[in-house]
């Protein structure tokens, strides 16, 4: 006999409103978004009375979340960056050669004095005044080398050492440039991830894309160039030991130093010591706030490593110019008045209070590693990102209206029971994916458009399995419930095998992969309840309703 549970009942029935209820907001997605964007802006403090007229043109009680719209569908900007890794073999040098020259230092009757050559990017070359320790000397460098931390890299040193003459040459392994290749992309990925959340974009796409490049597509963004300014500013903060000041840019600086002009005075330069006594990479916050005197600057706080370092610096050098170094120019140069202790200060300058707070939040996303190089830019305009929203609109009508048509000729009242169904796992797709924060791109629709075509096979099967079973069985009402429960293991047979082929496209594509298998599994789940759930509840009320004596499928 057939029978539902009311308990069954009220969840399937709930579901489905659900699925309406959550699916609803896309249907006014251009007065959703002004609220939803209203409502993130009041939050931060700021409250004007066009905020809250956007803010209340959608009902606080009603859900709000959306579905992204990818950036073939909304426009934007698409971005392929190469990472120069090399540049971070340069970075690893300049912070060994301290630790060099102070275990060179101890020994000093026996090397003689120690400076630093001139070599070719990555390569640290030391040249001491006493030959005949060379050998002690290759020894001490050695013994500062640290194993490779990486899987690849077990049992080998991070650096090799050559002497000859009165030289000593130190060079990275191979096993610690893979190393430093490998995590220079996943701290480029995550600072740049950092800067385009930072700037409140909707939805980013960040991926990696082969040993060296990063894919960046970001929907909303106005132009590549907007894209680029807001990941390719550096923000790399120094604070370095000044040697003198210069009006040639041409001037030597000696070995281990380096010229660098100063931002507030035109013409003059400071010569500098090339490795910094504390990086931006040691500061743990920076905010934007005003000088004693009122003008835009930048509060900044290292960790306990770089509070000790910045801390120790000042103590033994008071008195003496220290350059507050920002990109490669030197934004202010104090001298030190007295012990720095507790690791904090403040950066000043000429300042705007935009430039003020966007530099704020550059340093505490951090700086790239290493730079970055743009292979590949493309700007894709919302007119055609509406040009793409039309046509899957287009194809997902034209496709559910085939099926509604032909599910009608096929099946009569069984098959508008399952056209009604078909529209409620639309719905619950729509409403799935809002409730995610899911992104939806072309590709996606094409995943929707395969559903609704799929999502009636499982009907199919459960109809022509009432035809064969109203041949033999005992009635229709024992011919529906056989009917469902002989087709059950063919429909999640069918279904099951779909399934793992999306979770295997989600798993190893990337981008418009992604989108498909995603929509398609989604798809697959929601037309697997609506067959056999939502359907057969139909079915039973209109059965309880009508008690037929005969059924025609």
């Amino acid at each position: 006999m057939l029978h539902i549970s009311k308990f069954n009942q009220v969840l399937i029935v709930g579901a489905c409103l659900a699925g309406l209820v959550l699916a609803s907001p896309n249907l006014f997605y251009d007065r959703v978004e002004r609220a939803n964007d209203a409502r993130e802006t009041m939050e931060s403090g700021l409250v004007t009375p066009e905020l809250e007229a956007a803010a209340a043109s959608w009902p606080s009680f009603m859900p709000h979340q959306l579905i992204n719209l990818g950036l073939d569908l909304r426009g934007g900007a698409h971005l392929l960056a190469e990472v120069q890794t090399a540049d971070a073999y340069v970075t690893f040098m300049d912070g060994l050669w301290p630790e060099v020259r102070d275990v060179l230092a101890a020994e000093r009757d026996v090397v003689g004095f120690v400076t630093r050559e001139n070599a070719e990017p990555g390569l640290l070359r030391v040249k001491i005044s006493n030959s005949a320790g060379l050998e002690r000397a290759a020894e001490l460098v050695r013994g500062l080398a640290q194993p490779v931390v990486s899987l690849t890299g077990a049992g080998s040193s991070n650096f090799t050492v050559l002497a000859a003459g009165d030289t000593i040459t130190i060079k990275l392994s191979e096993a610690e440039k893979i190393a430093t290749d490998e995590r220079v992309l996943q701290q480029s990925l995550e600072i740049v991830r950092r800067r385009i959340d930072a700037a409140g974009t909707r939805e980013p796409s960040i991926v990696r894309q082969g040993a060296d490049r990063i894919l960046i597509q970001v929907p909303g963004a106005k132009s590549a160039q907007e894209l680029k300014g807001w990941i390719g500013a550096t923000a790399q903060l120094t604070f370095q030991p000044v040697v003198s000041r210069s009006t040639d840019a041409n001037a030597n600086p000696g070995a281990g130093n380096e010229i660098l002009p100063s931002v507030d005075e035109e013409g003059v330069f400071y010569i500098l010591e090339r490795t910094p006594v504390v990086s931006g990479e040691e500061l743990v916050d920076a905010q934007p706030a005003f000088d004693q005197n009122g003008r835009p600057a930048v509060n900044f706080r290292f960790n306990a490593s770089g509070a000790r370092k910045f801390g120790d610096y000042t103590a033994e050098n008071i008195g003496a110019p220290f350059a507050i170094v920002l990109d490669d120019e030197v934004i202010s140069a104090p001298t030190i008045q007295s012990h720095i202790p507790g690791g904090s200060g403040i950066i000043t300058g000429n300042f705007s209070i935009e430039e003020s707070t966007n530099l704020a939040v550059l340093l505490r996303a951090g700086a790239l590693p290493a730079e970055l190089v743009f292979l590949e830019e493309r700007t894709v305009g919302p007119e055609l990102g509406q040009d793409s929203i039309d046509a899957g609109r287009v194809a997902a009508l034209v496709g559910m209206a085939a099926v509604v048509v032909f599910m009608a000729a096929t099946y009569g009242l069984f098959g508008w029971i399952a056209n009604i169904a078909l529209a409620f796992n639309v719905a619950l797709i729509i409403g799935v994916l809002s409730l995610l924060g899911a992104t939806l791109t072309l590709p996606g629709i094409a995943g929707i458009v395969l559903t609704i075509g799929m999502a009636v096979d499982a009907n199919v099967l459960v109809f022509e399995r009432i035809r064969e079973e109203l041949k033999t069985a005992r009635g229709p009402a024992r011919a529906i419930e056989l009917g469902y429960e002989r087709a059950l293991s063919a429909i999640l047979d069918a279904n099951v095998t779909t399934f793992i082929t999306a979770a295997i496209l989600w798993m190893i594509g990337s981008g418009p992969v992604r989108g498909f298998a995603t929509t398609l599994g989604l798809g697959i789940l929601t037309s697997v309840f609506t067959a056999i759930f939502v359907t057969r509840l139909m079915i039973v009320w209109w059965f309880q309703r009508r008690r037929p004596k005969t059924i025609e499928v």
